[in-house]
This record gives C-alpha cells, sequence and structure tokens, in this order.
C-alpha cells in the first residue's frame, strides 16, 4: 500500500550528476538543496528523501525542484539503487508488515 511513485532516470552531460523525474511534486514550487543528510527535526517528503539519498555511499549533494531530483555522486559512484530508493518514499506497508483492519 501507499502512493507509488514513477521514476524515470534522464541522461545528464556531467559525469557524476544523475537526474530523476517522477510523477509528482515532493517540494510544490520550491527548491532544496542539501549538502548532506538534513536532521530528524526536518520531517518534511523532500528531507525524507534526501536522508535515504544520503544512505548510499558515493551521494555528495542532493536538490530537489518539484518532481525533478538531482543527484551529485562522487567520482565511480553505483547510482543503480537510487531510483528504488525513490520509488518506496510513499510505500508504507513492506512485505511481512501486517496491514491494520479498519476495526482497528
Amino acid at each position: 500500500m501507499g502512493q507509488p511513485v514513477t521514476v524515470v532516470k534522464k541522461p545528464s552531460s556531467n559525469p557524476g550528476v544523475v537526474r530523476f523525474e517522477i510523477n509528482r511534486s515532493i517540494t510544490g514550487m520550491s527548491h532544496e538543496r542539501y549538502a548532506g543528510a538534513p536532521s530528524d527535526e526536518y520531517d518534511r517528503p523532500c528531507d525524507e528523501l534526501a536522508r535515504r539519498l544520503f544512505g548510499h555511499q558515493g551521494v555528495e549533494s542532493v536538490h530537489i525542484n518539484s518532481n525533478v531530483i538531482t543527484v551529485n555522486m562522487s567520482h565511480g559512484a553505483d547510482d543503480a539503487a537510487l531510483g528504488e530508493t525513490i520509488e518506496e518514499l510513499f510505500t508504507y506497508y513492506r512485505p511481512g508488515v501486517e496491514v491494520p483492519s479498519f476495526e482497528e
């Protein structure tokens, strides 16, 4: 359950820069820049996404502008799992997690 996010990886002319476009706006019309993972006191969807992306090795910075996510990677870092991390942003019930019933 949750809201699936469709992710399309777009090519970049700059080595080490990975760009994704998704089917929903994460920041509204504004943009956010992250040079590191935000602290837990920031709890907007864009903050949570940045935290998850910084959990991957090689992520140096993240920029989110509405539905476009740009990630700067260190030289030689693997960006293969970033798209899946973005797709799972709004997925709340994973395998093994019991879904609550209406009675609860």
